[in-house]
């Protein structure tokens, strides 16, 4: 092989490995991206991101971003506290009498004396099923001779049933202390000797569902006419396959409803969003920004938890200190409300809002440069997090800040997380409704008795009420 032969192999063997190392290269860096990708994904928790606490593990807890309170623990000043004490009237009165003098041992018996110390016992008393019988009688006319029959009242169907109170306890079990239909079973033979089958209480449970179709529709034109709601969603299953629960409610109306999508076909479908012309508070799911006849105001909680991560993973300083910003933008707020201002003084709105808007400014000048778009290229390209925030913090900074305008609108969303919380609850015990009409009787019960319990109302109260044929009526609108 002559020196120039030599000269060309070695040249194509040298292409040949800087192919390999540029191809190597590459390799690694996008094993370092997805490396990256995954620390991120493992680094978050439920003070970083929209994570639930149940999700944090056994791992010890991080330490929460807001500053600690003064207060000492325990019950504050002006808490009213639920101590037990004495009535007035009691059920039962045992007395206590000495049998002989404590001096002397002369016999006391049938002697008058004197109250001078009371205690009280407050217990349950022995449970079991009360036995009513309704007789009807037949009367006959004295004018005509025709002979008259009285009617049985609406409990009272079959020659033997069970009454409205007791079907009231096992729908309470079942569908708000999310106890399962065996167990609940279980807790009516033991506490009411009463031998309820699983196929009553779910009989049960898809009878009083029937019965407040109509009240849950009047909980959504309630939270559809007032002035204020929040908003959200969360997966759930129906028969093993991933469904979507839909949640508006308001300080005073809880209405959950169910459907095989998360976005605008859901809302249009649940019908509360396109009749809505009020606040609403929301997280910064897409699908809201289609209704534009009302007022939007995001989460704010949520945006702090996306800022503890870019400065605790990406080591973003102007991410912490936007943290901070907001968390004193709300205990500012939260002194004028208690002063019972309608919004903060505009000199100070314009100092926080510039505040606002200085750090979104040192935030982009801190990132690198934004990816340029290739020729043919389409869609939407692909931005680091800290720029997709940056971008949704400056172009919607009026519905982050909208707590500070109008002090009416709250910081977070957390009333409409609240009436979610159960619904994880109930997947984590059962893993999937198993039928259609099984979410929905669940959707009809929670927003019924959340409502309820919002209202003031007891429960069982309110679901005996339901099986008498007439549901505890609905007030307040927003």
């Amino acid at each position: 092989m002559s020196e120039h032969e030599r000269i060309v192999q070695l040249e194509a063997e040298n292409a040949l490995l800087r192919q390999a190392l540029q191809a190597s290269q590459a390799t690694i860096s996008r094993l370092e991206a997805r490396i990256r990708e995954l620390e991120a994904r493992l680094a978050k928790d439920s003070q970083n991101s929209s994570k639930p606490p149940s999700s944090d593990g056994l791992q010890r807890r991080p330490r929460p971003s807001r500053p600690a309170s003064r207060k000492r623990t325990g019950g504050q000043r002006g808490h009213a506290g639920h101590t037990l004490a004495l009535v007035e009237v009691p059920d039962v009165v045992v007395r206590h009498a000495p049998a002989r003098c404590a001096q002397c041992q002369t016999p006391l018996e049938g002697l008058a004396g004197l109250i001078v110390e009371r205690r009280q016992v407050h217990d349950l008393p022995v449970r079991c099923l009360e036995v009513t019988e309704h007789q009807v009688e037949q009367v006959r006319c004295p004018a005509c001779g025709t002979g008259t029959r009285g009617a049985f009242p609406e409990e009272a169907r079959a020659p033997v049933q069970y009454g409205p109170r007791l079907r009231a306890v096992a729908v309470y079990l079942n569908q708000y202390q999310l106890v399962p239909e065996e167990r609940t079973g279980e807790a009516l033979a033991d506490l009411f000797e009463a031998a309820v089958s699983d196929g009553t209480i779910a009989a049960w449970v898809g009878q009083a569902s029937a019965h407040l179709a109509p009240t849950v529709a009047r909980i959504a034109d309630l939270v559809a006419a007032g002035s204020h709601q929040h908003a959200d969603e969360t997966g759930i299953r129906v028969e093993g396959k991933l469904h979507w629960l839909h949640v508006n409610s308001t300080r005073w109306l809880t209405h959950l409803a169910w459907h095989r999508q998360r976005g605008s076909a859901a809302t249009e479908a649940i019908g509360i969003w396109p009749r809505f012309h009020g606040w609403a508070t929301h997280d910064r799911w897409a699908s809201y920004d289609a209704y534009a006849d009302c007022q939007h105001s995001w989460c704010v909680a949520h945006l702090v938890r996306d800022l503890a991560f870019l400065a605790e993973q990406h080591h973003q300083r102007w991410a912490a200190e936007l943290r901070d910003l907001l968390l004193t933008m709300h205990q500012a707020v939260e002194e004028w409300r208690a002063q019972g201002a309608a919004q903060v003084p505009l000199h100070e709105q314009a100092e926080w809002v510039a505040q606002y808007h200085e750090l979104l400014a040192q935030g982009y000048a801190a990132q690198a440069p934004p990816p340029q778009r290739r020729p043919g290229q389409r869609g939407r390209l692909k931005q680091p997090p800290a720029r997709n925030l940056l971008d949704a913090l400056t172009r919607s900074a009026d519905r982050v800040l909208a707590f500070l305008a109008d002090l009416r609108v709250p910081f977070t969303n957390n009333q409409a997380e609240r009436d979610l919380r159960m619904v994880k609850i109930q997947q984590k015990i059962s893993g999937t409704f198993r039928s259609e009409e099984g979410a929905t009787a669940y959707c009809r019960l929670r927003s019924y008795l959340g409502t309820m319990r919002k209202q003031g109302r007891g429960m069982l109260a309110a679901l005996t009420a339901v099986f008498l044929g007439d549901p505890l009526p609905i007030a307040w609108g927003s």
